[in-house]
């Protein structure tokens, strides 16, 4: 393998594909970055065994091959050299690394030793833009459990049917549900739960104006544009049907200015207790009158002018995912519906084009 590539392209493609070298792994190879030169691009590859990601860089191939060499080791390397070309050769089990007047010799591992990525085929693939796409994954992703004992709820549920992709995420205590029209997905109906690192893997790759496709072979699913591929895991299991606690009957709603709530829960949050994170809320006419007192700590409150004619309701909630939740929202307005102070309340734009609806339990007031 004898090749020339730009350093920035070169720089570029192993910042993606490290990203999905594990920290530790008890096999070596898995540490390394295949580089695959044929015809006119250089093919690199990362994985863990769960994501898998490739980036095709345009490369002038004197001599085609396939090596693998330390991802990380190789990706601080490029990032300080000299702005000039980088010519890349394979010389029996080293790589060596030349630009300017810098010469580098790593040693390397046969290509036969990296593993096979999974065999996913394109062929009825379904289109989504890449900002379509990552607003999706951004906005419906960050609600996802993080406890080992409900291992499907640690996914994000991806579901398709009738022209529509909706994902949705929750840990018991919130919900984040976002749908968006898609002609591609036609009438075909499937869904499946993806884990929340390939999703983010998503997000910072195809992070242009271009279209992804995405398609499933068995339990693996692939995104793939001109010059990007991630292939993930999908986690086994039946996702919980989320329809069955999103309330119908929260007749009682009040509108504010997303950035001034939020601010205004930042704010009492501090001194909220550690523990629970609780703050407590009092809706009553056109105000919304915020607390939290912790014995240990002090006490704190604060009021912002909102859009509420309704009887007057205290409700507490868990700061941390009020802030996350609002955190999340488009800028705006945002509507909270809630019926009582035991009652599931929802919150969402008042832009009813958005499509996004975001649920959070409420805590148990103490005296």
């Amino acid at each position: 393998m004898i090749l020339a590539v730009t350093r920035q392209n070169l720089q570029t493609a192993l910042a993606a594909v490290s990203a999905s070298i594990p920290s530790r792994s008890t096999l070596p190879v898995l540490s390394n970055v295949l580089l695959d030169a044929d015809g006119e691009h250089l093919l690199i590859s990362g994985t863990d065994l769960d994501v898998s990601i490739r980036i095709r860089v345009p490369a002038d191939i004197s001599q085609s091959g396939a090596i693998t060499a330390p991802g990380r080791m190789l990706q601080e390397i490029v990032r300080e050299l000299p702005d000039e070309p980088v010519e890349l050769r394979m010389k029996g089990r080293k790589l060596e690394i030349n630009c300017g007047y810098s010469h580098f010799a790593l040693n390397a591992l046969a290509s036969e030793e990296f593993p096979n990525f999974p065999d996913v085929t394109f062929e009825d693939a379904w289109t989504v833009s890449e900002p379509s796409l990552c607003k999706l994954i951004q906005s419906a992703s960050f609600a996802v459990s993080t406890e080992e004992s409900r291992p499907i709820l640690k996914g994000v549920y991806w579901e398709l049917g009738e022209n529509r992709m909706t994902m949705v995420s929750t840990n018991g205590h919130r919900l984040a549900r976002m749908s968006t029209d898609s002609s591609s997905v036609g009438e075909r109906t499937t869904s499946f739960i993806v884990p929340p690192t390939a999703l983010t893997q998503v997000e910072r790759i195809f992070e242009g104006e271009g279209e992804i496709a995405v398609a499933r072979a068995g339990n693996y699913l692939g995104f793939r544009s001109e010059t990007r591929e991630i292939y993930t895991r999908l986690i086994d299991g039946k996702y919980p049907n989320y329809e069955q606690v999103i309330p119908r009957d929260n007749e009682k709603t009040a509108v504010m200015a997303r950035e001034t709530i939020e601010a205004a829960v930042r704010r009492i949050a501090v001194v909220a207790k550690r523990q629970t994170h609780r703050i407590k809320l009092s809706f009553s006419h056109n105000r919304l009158h915020l607390e939290a007192n912790t014995p240990d700590l002090g006490n704190a409150t604060d009021e912002v002018q909102i859009d509420y004619e309704g009887d007057e309701v205290q409700i507490g909630f868990n700061a941390a995912y009020l802030i996350e939740i609002l955190r999340n929202m488009p800028k705006g307005d945002v509507r909270i519906s809630f019926r009582n102070a035991e009652r599931a309340t929802t919150i969402e734009p008042v832009d009813a084009e958005s499509n996004y609806l975001c649920l959070i339990m409420p805590l148990r007031l103490v005296n």
